[in-house]
């Protein structure tokens, strides 16, 4: 059991990186419940058919981000609530994604104004799955 967890190993995206992303984006749309567990590192590398270190790595890389928490002997969850970054942190945070976001665009050619309306769309369904609004 995967929870909507993926991978594509024909992407040039890290595995670990992957792992990440999808868990930030199962999260951020409500798809996984503040408290709610984890797949074991064994278990979902054993689903993605994936190296547990490459499971590991991308899960150490979300707890310290605030986003999974660990309970020893217990297993790895989903956090309670969102990481309080200090301002300055969650600017650079927001900086970095939008800096990566735009050089995306950029690159595919995409006009200013798509761009910024994908980003508007995008918050918009996750806030909508996160609050049980119309998808």
């Amino acid at each position: 059991m995967s929870r909507g967890l993926f991978v594509d190993p024909s992407d040039a995206v890290p595995l670990w990186k992957q792992i990440e992303e999808n868990v930030r984006r199962l999260v951020a749309s409500g798809a996984m419940k503040p408290g709610s567990a984890m797949p074991s590192v064994r278990d979902l590398a054993r689903d993605l058919s994936i190296n547990p270190a490459t499971v590991a790595k991308g899960y150490q890389r979300l707890v310290d981000a605030g986003i999974l928490a660990v309970k020893r002997g217990e297993g790895t969850f989903v956090a309670q609530k969102p990481p309080a970054l200090p301002r300055g942190e969650r600017e650079k945070e927001l900086e970095g994604g939008a800096m990566r976001y735009a050089s995306l665009a950029v690159t595919i050619g995409a006009a200013p104004d798509e761009a910024v309306e994908r980003v508007r769309h995008a918050l918009g369904d996750l806030l909508r799955k996160k609050i049980g609004g119309p998808a």
